[in-house]
């Protein structure tokens, strides 16, 4: 394949780099198949202790000189990775949807991501703003600054498996931070692309080896780096289970740990709610990606008044729904990324079945030509209740949940009482409703919308959730701060040692 070439990957490929150039491992060798059509795509060499000892020792004396470098010129070769990317968006965009199995207009998508967190990490490369203070004491000065934090860990999953990595690297990068990263054994691929991209754009601006550093590898890999107390942040993305046990070890070293993990997204249609707008955002939201992203619409929270009405329109939707390969733009969705993704599916049905569940839009494992990789199923829809221990859960799947309610408030209890706390949205143009979505007694989500999905966040605000889904925030806004260590100073100029709070100290 074509896009392969031009991301100088090979049928045998090292998984371990130090920036500037691949090393030699002899970890286990990952096989990488395509879930569009079950092929082999190719092999890559993951991590051994040896290695990762390697990556970590240059990573360390990589941020010695790095962290020097003025954050406008670390922000101008940001830049250029930017520039590198937009032209590889094609070939990567590719990749990703033939590797993770995403629709190719999602591929693009999520390279174009990587992209503006580019141009935001240059803009941010001159904004790095602390903050001064009054003293209470006469002829002092007091102020507050950010200074870089040294490695930043990036373990990330394989339904995002490059926006995500950019969203930390980027900002960690102009920062003044070094990187490692452990992508998801799922799509190696992806990160050594990646990787190959900055490696050019690195070399060409004398930038320290180690300060972009790839370890592909499973579980092993993560607890590694969760345990390693020279990485002071890891920055997870994954399941609620993974990101317990990231944060457990990283915590036992009183370490930093950016948690961005399950999603258990609820969309709430009122009454006073624009339809079209309520279905577009809701089918999108439900079967975008095949419902593998954390801001995948799980849950409908319909009012009783218009709900046999949305009902009847989803199904119709989902009749003219087209599934099949997602490198062919007509289809609106792709496979899911395994066969074990298919059980959870299917497992998860037979649960909501079992619990009462009634599917007005049946789901299943499709099978013939075109569906030769066993990662193909059907979107459905099952009519629920609240209270039901299945829709409590997760299941990275395109299975969408009706729930009926009669008031806001009960809506809102609905909506909150899941564990997870991600993303939310609530579809009306009552004023009165949208205002207390958006309130302090309204959604305990990290992200709350009105009249748009639960699904495509952009850039520029900060991303992340609250309760299971880790409290952590990445990308946009402030979130630049976690990736550095602040500091308070106070000066004094002039030529006594007045202390604060009034007290003396005479001798």
């Amino acid at each position: 394949m074509d896009f392969l070439k031009s991301l100088n990957l090979k049928s045998n490929n090292a998984g371990v780099s130090t920036g500037l150039e691949w090393i030699p491992s002899a970890g286990p060798e990952i096989a990488s198949y395509s879930p569009v059509d079950g092929k082999l795509i190719g092999h890559v060499t993951s991590a051994d202790k040896k290695s990762y000892e390697a990556v970590v020792k240059k990573a360390e004396q990589a941020f010695l000189e790095w962290r020097l470098v003025p954050a406008p010129k670390r922000g101008e070769v940001v830049r250029q990775v930017g520039e590198a990317l937009r032209q590889q968006k094609e070939a990567l965009g590719k990749l990703v949807s033939y590797e993770m199995g995403k629709s190719l207009q999602e591929g693009y998508g999520e390279v174009q991501e990587m992209i503006d967190i580019c141009d935001f990490a240059v803009g941010l490369s001159r904004q790095l703003y602390g903050l001064t203070m009054h003293s209470e004491r006469p002829a002092h000065r007091m102020y507050e600054q950010y200074h870089p934090l040294g490695i930043v860990g990036i373990i990330s999953a394989f339904n995002f498996p490059v926006a995500v990595w950019s969203w930390n690297s980027m900002l960690a990068w102009v920062c003044g931070d070094v990187c490692i990263w452990k992508p998801s054994e799922k799509t190696p691929l992806c990160a050594i692309a990646c990787q190959n991209i900055i490696q050019d754009v690195f070399k060409r601006n004398n930038v320290p080896e180690g300060v972009c550093n790839l370890v592909v590898g499973g579980r092993e890999a993560g607890e590694w780096m969760s345990g390693d107390s020279r990485i002071p942040l890891v920055s997870a993305t994954g399941s609620t289970r993974m990101g317990k046990a990231i944060g457990a070890a990283v915590g036992a070293r009183l370490g930093r740990a950016l948690l961005e993990l399950g999603g258990n997204n609820a969309i709430i249609i009122s009454q006073d709610a624009d339809l079209d707008i309520a279905i577009i955002g809701s089918l999108f939201g439900a079967v975008g990606t095949a419902g593998q992203r954390c801001t995948s619409t799980r849950r409908l929270i319909i009012h009783e008044d218009v709900y046999e009405k949305v009902k009847s329109r989803l199904v119709t939707a989902y009749k003219q729904l087209k599934i099949g390969d997602p490198l062919n733009e007509v289809h609106h969705v792709g496979p899911l990324i395994d066969r074990d993704a298919v059980k959870m599916y299917l497992s998860a049905i037979d649960k909501c079945k079992a619990e009462g569940g009634v599917f007005v839009v049946e789901g299943g494992l499709l099978e013939g030509n075109g569906f030769e990789s066993g990662c193909y199923v059907k979107p459905c829809i099952a009519e629920v209740k609240a209270g039901m221990e299945i829709v409590r859960h997760e299941t990275f799947a395109p299975i969408l949940y009706l729930l009926k309610y009669k008031t806001l408030d009960e809506a809102l209890t609905i909506q909150n009482e899941v564990p997870q706390g991600l993303s939310s949205a609530i579809m009306t143009v009552n004023m009165r409703e949208a205002e207390q979505f958006l309130s302090a007694a309204g959604s305990d989500c990290g992200i709350a919308n009105v009249n748009i999905g639960t699904s495509g966040a952009e850039i520029g605000g900060a991303f992340g959730g609250e309760k299971e889904t880790g409290g952590g925030r990445e990308s946009g806004s402030d979130a630049w701060k976690v990736y550095m260590r602040r500091q308070t100073n106070t000066i004094n100029y002039s030529n006594n040692l007045p202390l604060a709070q009034g007290i003396r100290f005479d001798l």
